[in-house]
């Protein structure tokens, strides 16, 4: 039986990476030699003023069986990420490397410990809160405890529409005013199918907790991410005969209007494994879009202007606080273990 083998890596592929000091994972070979198949395509001269020439990739940790949802916090000066069928999330930094930063990261209750479905998105919000979508739990939550005091306690930020519960929330973006924006497509659910909700939505949260439906024609919404004037609403499509990703106005009464359809990942999906995933807004405005082959970065008017190559599954990315660095966790390899490699459980190695 095959066992999908999934890296959390960093791309050091943005403007000032040589002029920063920020230690780095001990390399081993194996990491070494992944890392060297990766590669940054140019497909626009714009791409150039936002890739360093001697941009380079190392991998930080390997192991996980789908690591998602990388989120940087400054004040842990930590990269955070989801790995959803262990119900954790890890914590690596450059001081200490590789950790559990919080078990019953999706799923909370007992028995659910080594759930196949956490937490998948992260975010903060502007009190430094951690915000989590949780595939097990059907909800948007927020961590009750401290961020440098992990633990399993949340409070309910929204989990139904028309009373009913969502499918899994998969990923999330929060606006000025304190609205977060989600998708809710059905991986967290049995076969992936659609719960009792009946669709596959975005959805809008208001401070008060007043849920609306913006979205309920796609049918694998994912990543998502607001333009930095906020006019703007960018969502990843991970749909096998419609990988798109759509770009919709925001109107002055907060709804949706204008749909369109700002970039096709068809010819890249022919090529590569995977499907549009996550996605997160430069400071230039570009976006940078993981999915079928790597990462790609589109300016907001779809050209692409770049491809970082990871030739993998690509599930999600994110920034450093001064955008030197961009982290992403990509699915790479296929291995058959033997059995008693079935048997171990062990913690995912730091490279």
């Amino acid at each position: 039986m095959n066992k999908q083998i999934c890296y959390s890596l960093v791309v050091t592929a943005l403007l000032l990476v040589s002029c920063t000091n920020k230690p780095k994972a001990k390399q081993n070979k194996a990491a070494n030699t992944i890392a060297e198949q990766f590669n940054v395509s140019i497909h626009d001269t714009a791409a150039l003023s936002l890739i360093a020439p001697d941009a380079s990739f190392e991998i930080l940790a390997t192991g996980f069986k789908w690591s998602e949802g990388p989120l940087w916090v400054d004040s842990l000066q930590a990269v955070l990420f989801s790995d959803v069928p262990t119900n954790k999330i890890y914590k690596w930094s450059p001081k200490d490397s590789l950790s559990i930063y919080l078990e019953y990261a999706g799923h909370t209750g007992e028995g659910n410990k080594d759930s196949n479905r956490g937490s998948n998105g992260l975010l903060l919000d502007s009190k430094n809160n951690l915000l989590l979508c949780q595939h097990g739990d059907r909800r948007i939550a927020r961590l009750d405890a401290d961020l440098s005091d992990p633990k399993p306690q949340f409070i309910t930020l929204a989990d139904t529409f028309d009373d009913k519960p969502f499918n899994s929330p998969n990923d999330l973006d929060i606006d000025r005013d304190g609205n977060i924006y989600f998708t809710d497509p059905p991986y967290g659910q049995p076969g992936t199918k659609t719960a009792e909700i009946g669709i596959n939505g975005v959805f809008k949260v208001t401070p008060n907790g007043a849920v609306s439906m913006l979205i309920d024609s796609l049918n694998r919404p994912n990543g998502i991410a607001l333009s930095l004037n906020q006019k703007m609403l960018y969502v990843n499509q991970s749909d096998k005969e419609k990988p798109l990703l759509y770009r919709y106005e925001i109107a002055a009464d907060g709804s949706l209007a204008n749909g369109k359809v700002l970039f096709d990942f068809r010819p890249f999906t022919k090529q590569f494994k995977g499907m549009p995933d996550g996605l997160k807004i430069h400071k230039s405005g570009n976006i940078f879009a993981t999915g079928p082959g790597g990462v790609h970065i589109i300016s907001p008017t779809g050209k692409h202007l770049a491809t970082i190559e990871t030739g993998k599954r690509s599930a999600n990315c994110a920034f450093d606080s001064d955008q030197n660095y961009l982290y992403t966790t990509t699915c790479l390899l296929y291995t058959s273990p033997s059995p008693r490699d079935r048997q171990k459980s062990r913690m995912p190695s730091s490279a």
